[in-house]
């Protein structure tokens, strides 16, 4: 899982210099890896607890999750023996033991919004207000939002 490299020589400041850094490619590659592992791993767990954790890294022969609690980061630790084995099956026998911490998950990002519908008033307003336009660009666009309604009103003649 992890590729071999020399090791990170550090600058004062901290920073890497930008030649030792990783390909962006090699990390998508290495972070999709990691969520197909995660959701293998996880779904070996009960429901509650796949919630409350993540699979973050494999390094060194360690998995290391996140918990939300140091309650579920217990329940975590109860099911590494189940985890440990689906993992050696994964990525082979380096994995050795497992590491939780406890930290927030990163937020799930939220669905598609549902719109709200046009109600039949507002279309009729709209066709009225195509009416009175004298611009047909205009009254197109006002014609096709009306037609968004969820209900339409008969047209008036």
């Amino acid at each position: 899982m992890q590729p071999s490299r020399p090791p990170r020589r550090r600058t004062a400041n901290g920073l890497v210099p930008i030649a030792e850094c990783a390909a962006l490619d090699t990390l998508a590659s290495r972070a999709r890896a990691l969520d197909a592992l995660d959701g293998r791993l996880r779904h070996h767990l009960p429901a509650a607890l796949a919630r409350e954790c993540r699979l973050a890294d494999v390094r060194d022969g360690r998995l290391v999750f996140l918990a939300t609690s140091p309650a579920w980061a217990t329940r975590v630790r109860m099911h590494q023996a189940v985890l440990l084995a689906e993992a050696r099956a994964a990525v082979g026998d380096a994995v050795g033991h497992i590491v939780v911490k406890v930290a927030a998950l990163p937020p799930v990002p939220p669905g598609p919004a549902r719109r709200k519908p046009l109600s039949a008033a507002a279309a009729s307003h709209l066709r009225t207000a195509a009416k009175s336009t004298a611009d047909p660009e205009v009254r197109a666009l006002f014609l096709e939002l009306a037609s968004l309604a969820e209900t339409d009103p008969p047209t008036e003649a």
